[in-house]
């Protein structure tokens, strides 16, 4: 599909490769289904063919492009082939690959330094903690990996079974557009979506569903993440298989919310007792406080 060209024949705003918001091989654009979070999230993959939201998941090509151009999906089905596109029928999940690249952090990685430390105060985290209990490393102004630049990130390694698998990383600086940026998947032990972030070794009967790492360092062990409102269906095996109960608690966007809703229902399908809570805002930017009480009264003393 010469998505560049129907981009620029209807006046939609887009980026390409050597875009801080690009990878090579995408072409984004502002999402339209999760309005309310700035940036050029909705891509397409230029060499696959499909749509991909970096915050809400996969959406089907005559859904994306009646959204972008704001017209009915029956009227988007002769623009699709206009511009030279097949729709596929159906879509499964990602496909297992062959890790080629062993795994490694990006160059520069060390231990935090100041500027991390006050990144992470500045959220009213307490660094030193965070440090010692989720090994969190940082990088300085070169911090490269493949060519993707890691600079001045807080690297946050990812592991499974007690082994380091993967890692994602926080920008500490508030410049670049893709606040967290992920290991590059072809160096992944386990790739990040087929897993859960959080510490299995304290999990017990019940859980805590978040978004991302920030979250569950606030809320503490009892919480894990499924890096992401877009949760997989991997994760929802791990989490049946690891869990009696799960509190989802995404973010309050409109988004989330829905998200959330269909987490609860996969997981209730399932028989795990779920249920959604939602705050004003995300559970990362609660009050250490709050966010210990409500992890006691969730919880109710049951682990």
């Amino acid at each position: 599909m010469d998505i560049i060209q129907l981009y620029q024949d209807y006046g939609i705003d887009y980026v390409t490769e050597g875009h801080k918001h690009a990878r090579p091989g995408w072409v984004n654009t502002a999402c339209p289904f999760c309005t309310g979070n700035p940036g050029y999230h909705l891509g397409y993959n230029i060499q696959d063919n499909f749509f991909f939201c970096w915050r809400c998941g996969w959406h089907s090509i005559p859904q994306s492009i009646s959204r972008l151009l704001n017209i009915s999906e029956q009227d988007a089905k002769p623009l699709i082939q206009k511009y030279g596109l097949s729709i596929p029928h159906a879509t499964k999940e990602s496909k297992v690959e062959i890790r080629i690249k062993a795994f490694q952090y990006p160059s520069d990685t060390a231990r935090m330094t100041e500027a991390h430390k006050q990144y992470l105060e500045s959220r009213l985290y307490d660094s030193t903690h965070l440090e010692q209990t989720w090994q969190l490393a940082g990088t300085g102004p070169v911090g490269l990996l493949d060519g993707i630049s890691y600079a001045r990130r807080i690297i946050i390694p990812v592991t499974w079974d007690r082994c380091p698998v993967s890692f994602t990383s926080r920008d500490i600086t508030g410049v670049h557009l893709m606040r967290y940026l992920s290991c590059p998947k072809d160096r992944e032990v386990i790739h990040h979506k087929d897993i859960l972030y959080g510490r299995q070794d304290k999990w017990l009967d019940i859980g805590i569903c978040v978004e991302g790492p920030a979250d569950v360092w606030r809320l503490g062990p009892t919480a894990f993440a499924t890096f992401g409102i877009k949760y997989t269906m991997k994760q929802v095996r791990i989490m049946a298989k690891h869990f009696k109960q799960i509190i989802v608690f995404y973010d309050s966007d409109p988004q989330a919310i829905l998200q959330a809703d269909k987490l609860v229902a996969d997981l209730k399908f399932r028989g795990v007792d779920a249920e959604r809570f939602t705050i004003p805002g995300d559970p990362g930017s609660m009050k250490q406080e709050d966010a210990d009480y409500f992890v006691k009264h969730m919880t109710n003393g049951k682990n």
